[in-house]
């Protein structure tokens, strides 16, 4: 296709401006209103899918009829991408390694964001000012203050900006979900989230691992530390390094997480957060618990997190591994709310089960829904109240996961003794910690070798998202950025659109 000269001097001009942007250290001011395009009722949505080597896959088939690019700094997983899709589709898509060269093209209206979790902020935060509308997977953000920075910049560019948390898309859970805000189950108590994934050792290198040349690894680190690795995979388990990823409560559990702050309707993070955990059953690369047990202690209806990696007990830690872990009230990953009145399961992103207090089945929903579907016609709309997990939601559920981990990272080694007479005053959350001891014991860890962690108590006020009277937390409630990929602080334009 001939690029005449006007829309060729365009695209010289875009660039220099993206390019600027990041030569002094943060996103380019250009901004949404005279980049952005409004789509006329007969055009079709042109979007482009950064980051596929997992659920990015996804993201292609959900949008293929919209699809005219795809980006990845891993070339060898671009080439193979672009080659699958033509011979799928019929047609070939473009292919650019880094996500900036995106930004600068007019004919991309929205992206799709699926790298890894350290890099989420800062390309959606691009992308939005760039004028594109964004659908980013969970966790939308590194840390808290990222993802409220998300949530400011869609604000104040008026972008339309999705959360991938599917579940929000659910037609059962939605259905449940008034069920039990109409009164079906009474008084709501407190929820219990549930993320019981196997999870083995990811292994660990006597010597630093060898970055394959068909990466661009600069590209890969952005914004997060530029470490020599002593994991065997650069890529899916980054999740297990709090570098780049936020352990199982951040890549699966944050589904639950967001399900169950949802269900009990906190609209804020929680005032008072303490995790127990610890990596525990074998020694690895990671840094991040496999096992955990995490409260958010709101006044109204508290939430409790549980992480399991390791199967039933030590008997299991074989082939039958994946096919033998545990099951909470009918919950192996998903989430149980509980009522005066009896309790909801949530077993899976499209079912809810409630169940009276007598343990007797009420009702059953079971139905799914299309999350991309709802995304497309919110931006086809320009309509972000239209969104099922709108990015402030995303933003919040995050946090909970962040705050969650940082008090483990906070936190030091205690005994079995030491823990229970901390939890000791909450029956709710000993009940979890005394369930995980049981698991632990079942999969003979020796606590004394290797000590669980006792979190520190953290207080945080929900307004401004602000550590209480622990400057060492606060300051993590961010991180360090490396030159050239550092993120903006983007004023809160108004309190009263949406957060």
């Amino acid at each position: 296709m001939l690029v005449s000269p006007s829309r060729r001097a365009f695209l010289r001009q875009s660039s220099a401006v993206v390019a600027g942007g990041f030569l002094a250290g943060g996103v380019n001011s250009l901004s949404a209103a005279s980049y952005g395009r409004i789509v006329g009722a007969n055009e079709k949505l042109r979007g482009a899918v950064i980051g596929f080597n997992g659920q990015g896959r996804s993201h292609i088939g959900a949008i293929k009829d919209h699809l005219v690019a795809l980006c990845d700094c891993d070339s060898k997983v671009l080439s193979s991408a672009i080659d699958e899709f033509e011979k799928e589709h019929g047609r070939r898509v473009d292919g650019v390694q880094d996500f900036r060269a995106l930004m600068e093209r007019p004919d991309i209206d929205f992206v799709t964001i699926a790298t890894p979790n350290h890099t989420h902020a800062l390309i959606a935060i691009t992308a939005i000012v760039a004028g594109k509308d964004v659908y980013v997977e969970k966790p939308v953000s590194h840390n808290v203050w990222e993802g409220r920075q998300i949530v400011h910049a869609a604000r104040k560019h008026e972008r339309v900006v999705q959360t991938g948390t599917q579940s929000r898309s659910s037609v059962a859970l939605r259905e449940a979900k008034q069920f039990v805000d109409d009164g079906g189950l009474g008084k709501l108590l407190y929820a219990v989230g549930t993320c019981y994934k196997p999870r083995k050792a990811i292994g660990k290198l006597s010597k630093p691992l060898e970055i394959p040349a068909h990466i661009n690894y600069d590209l890969w680190c952005g914004p997060a530390e530029k470490r020599e690795l002593l994991r065997p995979k650069l890529h899916y388990d980054w999740h297990w390094d709090f570098n780049t990823g936020n352990g199982d409560m951040g890549n699966q559990g944050i589904h639950q997480m967001d399900i169950a702050r949802w269900f009990v309707g906190h609209s804020q993070i929680s005032p008072r957060v303490l995790s127990i955990g610890g990596r525990l059953g074998y020694e690895d690369a990671g840094d991040t618990p496999n096992t955990q047990t995490v409260i958010h202690a709101y006044e109204s209806a508290p939430i409790i997190f549980e992480t399991r990696g390791l199967p039933q007990s030590k008997e299991h830690q074989d082939n039958r591994w994946g096919n033998s872990m545990d099951n909470y009230q009918g919950s192996q990953i998903g989430v149980i709310v509980f009522y005066e009145g009896g309790r909801l399961v949530i077993p899976s992103y499209h079912q809810a089960i409630a169940y009276g207090s007598d343990g007797q089945l009420i009702k059953d929903f079971n139905r799914g829904g299309d999350h991309f579907d709802n995304f497309l016609q919110a931006v086809k709309n320009r309509d972000s109240k239209q969104l099922n997990a709108d990015i402030l939601e995303g933003h919040l559920s995050s946090a909970l996961c962040h705050t969650g981990a940082m008090s483990h990272q906070f936190g030091r080694a205690a005994t079995t003794p030491e823990i229970l007479d901390k939890v000791g005053g909450d029956e709710r959350f000993l009940d979890s910690v005394q369930r995980m001891l049981q698991h632990i014991e079942a999969n003979q860890v020796d606590l004394e070798r290797t000590p669980l962690i006792l979190g520190e108590e953290l207080l945080f006020d929900g307004q401004s998202e602000s550590v209480i009277d622990n400057a060492a937390a606060q300051k993590a409630l961010t991180r360090e950025y490396r030159t050239g990929f550092e993120l903006p602080t983007v004023a809160n334009v108004t309190a009263t659109n949406g957060g």
